[in-house]
Protein backbone atom coordinates (compact mmCIF):
# COMPACT_ATOMS: atom_id res chain seq x y z
CA UNK A 1 0.00 0.00 0.00
CA UNK A 2 1.33 3.67 -0.66
CA UNK A 3 1.51 6.05 1.62
CA UNK A 4 1.08 9.57 -0.58
CA UNK A 5 -0.62 12.28 1.30
CA UNK A 6 -3.61 11.28 -0.42
CA UNK A 7 -3.96 8.12 1.17
CA UNK A 8 -3.03 9.72 4.73
CA UNK A 9 -5.77 12.29 4.28
CA UNK A 10 -8.38 9.90 2.51
CA UNK A 11 -11.21 11.10 0.01
CA UNK A 12 -13.44 12.18 3.16
CA UNK A 13 -11.51 14.44 4.26
CA UNK A 14 -10.15 15.88 1.18
CA UNK A 15 -13.76 16.39 -0.07
CA UNK A 16 -14.49 18.35 2.96
CA UNK A 17 -11.59 20.46 2.68
CA UNK A 18 -12.75 21.45 -1.01
CA UNK A 19 -16.38 22.41 -0.09
CA UNK A 20 -14.78 24.72 3.10
CA UNK A 21 -12.30 26.04 0.86
CA UNK A 22 -15.10 26.93 -1.95
CA UNK A 23 -17.23 28.43 0.75
CA UNK A 24 -14.24 30.93 2.24
CA UNK A 25 -13.44 31.45 -1.61
CA UNK A 26 -16.68 32.97 -2.22
CA UNK A 27 -17.14 35.05 0.95
CA UNK A 28 -13.50 36.56 -0.20
CA UNK A 29 -13.76 39.64 -2.13
CA UNK A 30 -10.59 39.42 -4.44
CA UNK A 31 -11.55 35.69 -5.34
CA UNK A 32 -14.86 35.24 -5.60
CA UNK A 33 -15.32 38.03 -9.04
CA UNK A 34 -12.72 34.95 -10.66
CA UNK A 35 -16.11 32.52 -10.13
CA UNK A 36 -18.57 32.89 -12.39
CA UNK A 37 -19.37 29.69 -13.48
CA UNK A 38 -21.19 26.12 -12.84
CA UNK A 39 -19.75 26.24 -8.86
CA UNK A 40 -20.57 22.21 -8.62
CA UNK A 41 -18.39 21.92 -11.72
CA UNK A 42 -15.36 24.10 -10.58
CA UNK A 43 -16.05 22.15 -7.15
CA UNK A 44 -16.20 18.40 -8.96
CA UNK A 45 -13.15 19.69 -10.86
CA UNK A 46 -10.81 20.77 -8.41
CA UNK A 47 -11.70 17.63 -6.37
CA UNK A 48 -10.72 15.37 -9.26
CA UNK A 49 -7.50 17.30 -9.64
CA UNK A 50 -6.01 17.42 -5.28
CA UNK A 51 -7.01 14.05 -5.59
CA UNK A 52 -4.20 12.99 -8.29
CA UNK A 53 -2.34 16.44 -7.37
CA UNK A 54 -1.92 14.24 -3.77
CA UNK A 55 -0.70 11.10 -5.17
CA UNK A 56 -4.64 9.20 -5.52
CA UNK A 57 -6.19 7.95 -8.55
CA UNK A 58 -5.97 10.05 -11.72
CA UNK A 59 -9.57 11.67 -11.64
CA UNK A 60 -8.82 14.39 -13.58
CA UNK A 61 -7.19 13.29 -16.50
CA UNK A 62 -9.79 10.63 -16.82
CA UNK A 63 -12.22 12.81 -16.62
CA UNK A 64 -10.87 16.10 -18.29
CA UNK A 65 -7.10 15.11 -19.96
CA UNK A 66 -3.87 16.66 -18.99
CA UNK A 67 -4.17 19.25 -16.61
CA UNK A 68 -2.45 21.85 -17.80
CA UNK A 69 -3.79 24.28 -15.01
CA UNK A 70 -2.07 27.17 -16.17
CA UNK A 71 -3.08 26.85 -19.20
CA UNK A 72 -6.62 26.24 -18.11
CA UNK A 73 -6.34 29.57 -15.66
CA UNK A 74 -5.26 31.61 -18.21
CA UNK A 75 -8.49 33.16 -18.98
CA UNK A 76 -8.46 34.39 -15.76
CA UNK A 77 -6.49 37.37 -14.69
CA UNK A 78 -4.93 36.00 -11.29
CA UNK A 79 -2.73 38.60 -9.34
CA UNK A 80 -0.30 37.87 -6.72
CA UNK A 81 -2.58 39.37 -4.41
CA UNK A 82 -4.83 36.35 -5.50
CA UNK A 83 -2.78 33.75 -4.71
CA UNK A 84 -1.81 34.33 -1.57
CA UNK A 85 -5.62 35.08 -1.13
CA UNK A 86 -5.77 31.69 -2.68
CA UNK A 87 -3.44 29.85 -0.28
CA UNK A 88 -5.16 31.94 3.07
CA UNK A 89 -8.67 30.27 2.19
CA UNK A 90 -6.86 27.00 1.49
CA UNK A 91 -5.50 27.41 4.79
CA UNK A 92 -8.41 27.83 6.51
CA UNK A 93 -9.94 25.09 4.39
CA UNK A 94 -7.32 23.00 6.40
CA UNK A 95 -7.51 24.06 9.38
CA UNK A 96 -10.46 22.78 9.46
CA UNK A 97 -10.32 19.10 9.20
CA UNK A 98 -9.47 16.55 12.37
CA UNK A 99 -6.30 15.45 11.21
CA UNK A 100 -2.88 15.70 13.40
CA UNK A 101 -1.55 19.36 13.24
CA UNK A 102 1.80 18.26 11.55
CA UNK A 103 0.03 16.82 8.82
CA UNK A 104 -2.04 19.91 8.23
CA UNK A 105 1.10 21.86 7.78
CA UNK A 106 2.78 19.26 5.10
CA UNK A 107 -0.50 19.33 3.16
CA UNK A 108 -0.79 22.80 3.58
CA UNK A 109 3.10 22.53 2.18
CA UNK A 110 2.04 21.15 -0.86
CA UNK A 111 0.57 24.57 -2.61
CA UNK A 112 2.76 27.29 -2.33
CA UNK A 113 4.19 26.53 -5.73
CA UNK A 114 0.52 25.72 -7.32
CA UNK A 115 -0.51 28.59 -6.06
CA UNK A 116 2.22 30.75 -7.51
CA UNK A 117 2.39 29.19 -10.98
CA UNK A 118 -1.38 30.64 -11.72
CA UNK A 119 -0.55 33.96 -11.47
CA UNK A 120 -0.71 35.45 -14.56
CA UNK A 121 -1.30 39.48 -14.54
CA UNK A 122 1.48 41.31 -13.07
CA UNK A 123 1.71 44.84 -11.83
CA UNK A 124 3.35 47.58 -14.23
Amino acid sequence: MENTIYDKLGADNLEQMVNKFYEYVLDNPILSPLFTTDMETVRQKQLAFLTQFLGGPPMYNTTYGHPRMRMRHMPHKITEEAAIEWMSCMNAAIRTLDIDEDFKTTLFNCFPKLAAHMVNTFPK
